[in-house]
């Protein structure tokens, strides 16, 4: 256990420039203290880790040390291979670079590891646009991922939502990251200028001209939890209209398969006490009462809407109209 500690310690270490006590005990998940015992351990065992005191010390390699000790195991190779998005990668016109990434890789590996790349890929595949959707590849995408990778500022002129295609509005913006979500690209980016940060789909994008500046990064900024927050963000904004349901315990556990699930979490944390007949009053928010007409029906008898009284008729229809079917 201590062996493997001490190996990932300087492996952290040939990574990067130098690294403070806490931020190894972080990734090492150990004590400062054990990251100081572990840190005299390898440096009487020949490796040159050099500790620097001070509040702004740490440790790091002397003299541009490589260690050799890169061997992987069976998991960690097939891991390796599992790591890529083949789609994805193709879209952003990275190919190329990582199909010879692969060999040199595979070309690496001990004889009784070649068949890694075979057996991840015959056990695992990702397809990510969602069902009953016909994924298109955004013209621009290519262009805007090559500025992501060398931290280039863009010119972009998009469309905005629901606007006409001569109205386009024009930014100048520091492309942070990607994020591909049920076949959609989209483009998290901060807008120079105001310092903000947005959101855009690149399909939208009818220009992007990478500009011969480039911009210091936000070491602070998390993409996939900025991603998260937006997410949510974005679900919470469109529930604008709320209806008022009792659910059996059935409905109970259909509501987030039928509905948007944050709304459907809101609003069954926010739930009475079952009634005598075991239902439960809920007030969910819905984007809208067409929309909730559609997705309610899916929980048949499962739910009933209470109001707003003109969604209750409608479903009030929907049952004589049934029972007139089915006799």
């Amino acid at each position: 256990m201590r062996a493997a500690r001490l190996i990932k310690m300087v492996l952290l270490l040939q990574s990067r420039p130098a690294m403070t006590a806490a931020e190894l005990a972080r990734e090492l998940e150990v004590s400062e203290r054990t990251v100081t015992r572990d840190a005299q351990a390898l440096s009487e065992a020949g490796v040159p880790v050099y500790a620097e005191r001070g509040r702004a010390g740490g440790y790091r390699l002397v003299g541009g040390y490589r260690t050799r000790l890169t061997g992987l195991a069976r998991g960690e190779a097939e891991a390796l291979f599992l790591s890529g998005v083949p789609g994805a990668l193709r879209e952003m016109g990275l190919e190329d670079a990582a199909s010879a990434a692969r060999l040199k890789v595979s070309a690496a590996l001990l004889p009784s590891l070649r068949d890694a790349p075979r057996t991840a890929a015959q056990r695992f595949h990702l397809d990510a646009p969602g069902w009953f959707q016909e994924p298109g590849t955004p013209e621009l995408l290519p262009v805007v991922a090559r500025a992501v990778w060398d931290d280039r500022r863009v010119r972009a002129r998009y469309r905005r939502n629901g606007a006409e295609p001569t109205r386009e509005v024009t930014r100048e913006l520091e492309p942070y990251g990607l994020v591909l979500k049920a076949g959609v690209w989209y483009l998290c980016a901060r807008v120079a200028g105001d310092g903000s940060f947005r959101t855009y789909r690149i399909d939208r994008f009818t220009g992007a001209e990478p500009l011969e500046d480039r911009f210091t990064r936000d070491e602070d900024f998390d993409l996939p939890g900025y991603w998260a927050e937006q997410a949510e963000r974005f679900a919470r904004s469109i529930l604008r209209a709320e209806v008022v349901l009792r659910l059996s315990e059935a409905g109970v556990r259909a509501l987030p398969y039928a509905v948007d699930p944050v709304a459907a979490r809101d609003a069954l944390a926010r739930a009475g006490e079952a009634g005598a007949d075991g239902r439960v009053t809920v007030v969910l928010r819905v984007e809208s009462e067409d929309v909730a007409h559609a997705q309610l029906t899916g929980l048949g008898p499962e739910a009933e809407v209470l109001s707003p009284p003109s969604l209750r008729r409608r479903f009030a229809a929907d049952a004589a109209r049934l029972a007139e079917l089915y006799g």
